[in-house]
């Protein structure tokens, strides 16, 4: 076993916004790994367009720094949890965490999740109370509330020794001092390099490289990025690539690289411990060995959580399909699902009956729509049905996800939440008021009560509520219904472009969704209802001309600005019975059944299969 003194391998682990790609900005400016006059973009890990839109991680990035005879290596990880895959693979990686925790906001649903993920890979901690200059921090309490973590957690002795930095990564400065700051961040590398282990590794045995990201270039194709678990890797070198299915097929290594920065800078060889991308294996996938020819030992394959959603994904058969994407139909489709699968392990795609249809499962709402929102913006265009949670049966009953769910509400907002909580058969675990007109909740909640809750939970808390969620556990099944959509909605009787005249007809009768002038068609859904039935409306028509001279007093009325629909909110949106049509220009709301007539026998047949006729 050889100590490989001056490498060290680390992963930032957070919940969502606590700073963790912030501060990688920070420890690469400082690092002197840029030139002087080199530019660098905020959020600099941050490369794929949804990241730097959202504000959010959502693939795990590797970077490396050097400070001092030191090479570190830094994997920036997602924070939310519907990507708690991503975190999962980065700890084969990595032997020690920088678990990241707000001043003010302290231990969130996420950090449980990505600690206990940490713990168990038995990788060394250390604690950065991350935006100390904010006010209201409260540094003591937040390393209290990390040291109950530990301990619910059952960290080992060592584990419970942690060191803790206080840091502001918006202003570049760190300190074992929560009352001073210094003006750089050397603290923080120094207590890197003190406290987390150099890796240990065998040299000088056959070789072992377990993939643990995936990467492409149109030059060289399909990058395999991982850590050298023994051995040593060699550029030209004959290597054996043991498949997850279990077979054995021989490939070479036709290019290997070494990462500083945010560049991938080609090496020839590299050894035990160290994280580098190789290039030239044709359909090599995540969870895969690269080893010895000789003797060729798979490492074991990483697990991952099972999903707990999932959605229909359709080919575009409305009246509009092929308007307006590029990609239409069911081959295009399968292929773009299947190759998601490569990279993305906590996804999984199941074909139906139906060559048109295949069934995604993913770990929350957020996961399964940047996948759309990705597919849209290449040019697919697809239908989605509404999510619904994947229920298992254990020992003949029943069981569905259920979620641990946080809340930061004002306290005037509380009842309300609280009431239409209640409704949705979520357990209050806990309620802590920090004294400054905030509360925090905790409760348990079946994940069916809080598909489509966001958009209720900002309007009843006037947009000052934050809400969080993780999965916490499968429980027994919660009733019949849980949550759901209680308006009826619009629906368009038949085809052609909305006029104002059509819209003000029905404005009384609910909110709309789209604009005059819009085309819409038959069954279409192109506003909500005030009750609790849907309605068909014609907001097509025009208004008859007479040779009576008008008043001019239409120029005077205005139509109420419609409710806009993002994906996320339409997919909240969506009831059992309804599609979302999702194309790179537009979204729109559908009935399954577009014609009413169809519609209405399907729904009498449904009853009296549900009464037993």
């Amino acid at each position: 076993m050889q100590e490989r003194e001056n490498i060290r391998n680390i992963a930032i682990i957070a919940h969502v916004d606590h700073g963790k790609t912030t501060l990688v900005d920070q420890l690469l400016k400082q690092s002197g790994t840029f030139r002087e006059h080199e530019v660098i973009q905020e959020r600099a890990m941050d490369s794929n367009d949804l990241e730097r839109e959202r504000g959010i991680t959502i693939l795990a990035k590797n970077t490396a720094i050097t400070y001092k005879d030191y090479l570190i290596n830094i994997v920036d990880t997602p924070g939310h949890a519907d990507f708690g895959g991503e975190v999962e693979r980065i700890m084969k990686m990595v032997d020690g965490v920088l678990l990241v925790v707000d001043a003010f906001e302290g231990c969130m649903p996420q950090t449980k999740v990505v600690l206990r993920k940490a713990l168990e890979h038995n990788l060394t901690p250390i604690v950065v109370v991350n935006k100390i200059d904010r006010p209201n921090a409260r540094p003591s309490e937040v390393i209290d509330e990390v040291l109950d973590l530990f301990i619910e957690l059952e960290a080992s002795d060592s584990q419970l020794e942690f060191p803790v930095v206080y840091a502001s990564a918006l202003m570049g400065t760190s300190s074992l001092d929560p009352d001073q700051q210094d003006e750089n961040m050397m603290t923080l590398y120094d207590t890197i390099t003190e406290h987390i282990p150099a890796p240990q590794e065998k040299v000088d045995e056959p070789l072992q490289f377990l993939v643990t990201l995936l990467d492409y270039n149109e030059y060289v194709g399909r990058i395999a990025i991982g850590r050298v678990n023994r051995g040593i890797i060699r550029q030209g070198q004959a290597v054996a690539v043991m498949m997850r299915e279990g077979g054995i097929k021989q490939a070479r290594i036709e290019k290997l690289y070494g990462f500083q920065g945010l560049k991938r800078i080609e090496i020839q060889e590299a050894g035990a411990g160290d994280i580098v991308a190789i290039a030239g294996i044709r359909e090599i996938n995540i969870g895969e060995t690269i080893a010895d020819p000789n003797q060729p030992e798979a490492l074991p394959v990483l697990t991952i959580d099972e999903p707990t959603l999932q959605m229909t994904f359709l080919v575009n058969n409305s009246p509009f399909a092929g308007r307006e994407g590029k990609w239409v139909t069911s081959r295009k489709l399968r292929e773009r699902l299947l190759k998601e699968l490569e990279t993305d392990v906590a996804l999984r795609v199941d074909e139906t009956d139906s060559p048109d249809a295949f069934i995604v499962s993913g770990r929350g709402e957020l996961h399964l729509t940047v996948l759309i929102e990705n597919m849209r913006r290449e040019g697919f265009e697809l239908q989605v049905s509404k999510p619904e949670v994947i229920i298992k049966v254990v020992d003949g009953v029943k069981q569905e996800p259920y979620e641990r769910l946080l809340i930061d509400v004002p306290e005037e907002s509380m009842g309300a939440v609280m009431e239409s909580l209640g409704s949705r058969k979520a357990e209050m675990l806990n309620m802590v008021n920090h004294g400054n007109g905030q509360v925090r909740l905790e409760f348990t909640i079946p994940a069916r009560g809080l598909i489509g809750y966001r958009t209720s939970f900002l309007t009843l808390t006037r947009g000052y509520g934050i809400m969080n969620h993780v999965f916490d556990s499968y429980g027994p099944l919660a009733g019949s219904s849980v949550g759901g959509r209680h308006q009826g909605v619009l629906v368009a009787s038949e085809n052609g472009v909305s006029t104002f005249y059509g819209m003000l007809s029905v404005e009384d009768r609910g909110t709309m969704f789209l604009e005059p002038g819009a085309e819409i068609y038959e069954g279409m859904i192109v506003g909500e209802h005030n009750r609790d039935s849907d309605i068909i409306v014609n907001i097509c028509k025009e208004k008859h001309l007479s040779n009576v001279r008008s008043t001019g007093k239409d120029d005077t009325v205005k139509l109420k600005t419609p409710r806009i629909f993002s994906l996320e909110q339409a997919l909240e949106y969506l009831n059992d019975d309804e599609y979302c049509e999702v194309t790179p220009k537009s979204i729109r709301l559908r009935k399954k059944i577009l014609v009413k007539s169809e519609r209405e026998r399907a729904e009498k047949h449904r009853k009296m299969a549900e009464s037993g006729v």
